[in-house]
Order: C-alpha cells, then structure tokens, then sequence
C-alpha cells in the first residue's frame, strides 16, 4: 500500500471551470463550494438546505482551511452553482481525486454492478427509472464511479465506458453474469486487472465447458453461511486443467 498522502482535494478540481458568468464578483470560491458540498454529502446531507445547515453548523472547523471570507453559502447559492456544472468534466475531476484516494488505501477487489435508483422514476412525466452501473472498492469502502445506462441499451455497453474511468490494474475485478462478456474481460486484462466472472445460462456453451472442466479433480471447501434467512450451505471449488475454457 503507498503510504505517501492523497494529493488535497481542490488540487483535482483545478481544471473545473467555474460556471458563473467571468468577471463578476463572486462571494463565494469555487472550491470553497465543492469542499463544504463534498463534506456535507459524507455527513449525511442529501440536500441543498441540508448542506447549508451543516455547513453553517461546522464553520469553525471549515475556517481551519478555507478563507469563508462571506461564511457559508446558501442553499441557493450550491443549488446554482452545481446545476450549471458541466457533468463530465466533474466526474473526471471527482474520479480522479478519488482514484488518487484509493490508490493509497489500496483497492484489491472492485465490485461492479446495476441498480435501479428508487424514486428516479416519474410516469406522469414520461421519465423512466434511473438505472447506474458502479463501480465499488470493497476493500477502502469507497465508490469509484458510476455510469448511467441507455433507456436503449443495458449494462453490456455501461460496463465498459465505466472501465475507462477507473483504474483497475492490479485489481480483482468482478461482475455478475451481465458482464461475462469476451470484451469486458479482455479490456481487464489490458488493464492490468483480473477479473472474476458469474457464469450463468446467458453462457450455455462456457457453462458446458465449465461443467466438463470440474469433472476432473479440483479442489473443494464447504461451509455454513447465516444471512438474514435460513443457515445455508455454500460449496466452493477450484477447477484445475480449465485452460481452453475462456469466455
């Protein structure tokens, strides 16, 4: 694990244009607004009132790094400021400072997968649900990124756009059945991760191959698992001689 010190927060946001009209005065930095948003957001504030009473709540401990010259902003102030904000270029700057997080937390198995986002969904309006694909370091606890998935499309295309923004090398990648795809895997492996894949009957032919592969001796563990239903058993193996199988 490195154990130099993450590069400070506003240093990944530097090429983050400011949205607000060049030349006026503005009260409030740019950074001093994602800082007091970003912090707000991990202490639980889901929105904009919520960022502006924790904000006013820790101005003390904000003015240990930030000027706060003008104090907190409002809540119209971060509402402004973040609708304007050009989408793509945030995720880079956030997905960097957060790989540069990861890196010295180190991150040896991501976890990719799909979710509908709840209550994203309105019929009268004609908007479907929201459905993302992210991308989670199991080991540091934090979210790497997230994709959106087409209305048109499915998690097939997401995956791969989602790669393109994390780092992966030396990483265990895994992903559902979804993913079990000849290209997902090969872009892991370009990357310098592995990968780690559910088989499932959207494989029939890498199924039947698999099933061949474990008839010859491979190595097996079993043990008992509680979740929040019945006891159950789980059976592990290790499939040896599986060297033509590949998916």
């Amino acid at each position: 694990m490195d154990t130099t010190p993450p590069a400070p927060f506003v240093e990944a946001f530097r090429t983050l244009e400011d949205p607000r009209r060049p030349g006026r005065t503005l009260a409030h930095n740019l950074h001093e607004i994602l800082t007091i948003a970003l912090c707000a957001a991990i202490g639980g504030a889901n929105d904009w009132v919520a960022v502006e009473t924790f904000g006013r709540a820790k101005i003390g401990w904000f003015r240990r790094f930030l000027p706060l010259v003008h104090g907190i902003p409002s809540h119209d102030t971060f509402g402004r400021v973040f609708a304007h904000l050009k989408p793509a270029a945030f995720q880079a700057c956030f997905g960097q400072w957060i790989a540069d997080v990861c890196g010295k937390l180190g991150r040896a198995h991501i976890a990719i997968d799909g979710k509908r986002l709840a209550g994203s969904e309105d019929a009268g309006a004609g908007v479907t649900a929201l459905h993302l694909v992210s991308a989670w370091a199991t080991d540091a606890r934090l979210s790497l990124g997230q994709v959106a998935v087409d209305d048109k499309s499915n998690e097939i295309t997401a995956i791969p756009k989602l790669l393109e923004l994390i780092e992966i090398s030396g990483a265990l990648v895994s992903i559902d059945a979804m993913g079990c795809q000849k290209e997902i895997a090969t872009t892991i492996r370009a990357e310098g991760g592995d990968y780690l894949l559910a088989v499932k009957d959207n494989q029939p032919h890498l199924r039947a191959d698999l099933g061949l592969c474990l008839i010859t001796p491979w190595s097996r563990s079993s043990r008992r698992v509680r979740g929040t239903g019945l006891p159950r058993r789980r059976r592990l193996g290790v499939g040896r001689n599986c060297g033509n199988v590949g998916c």
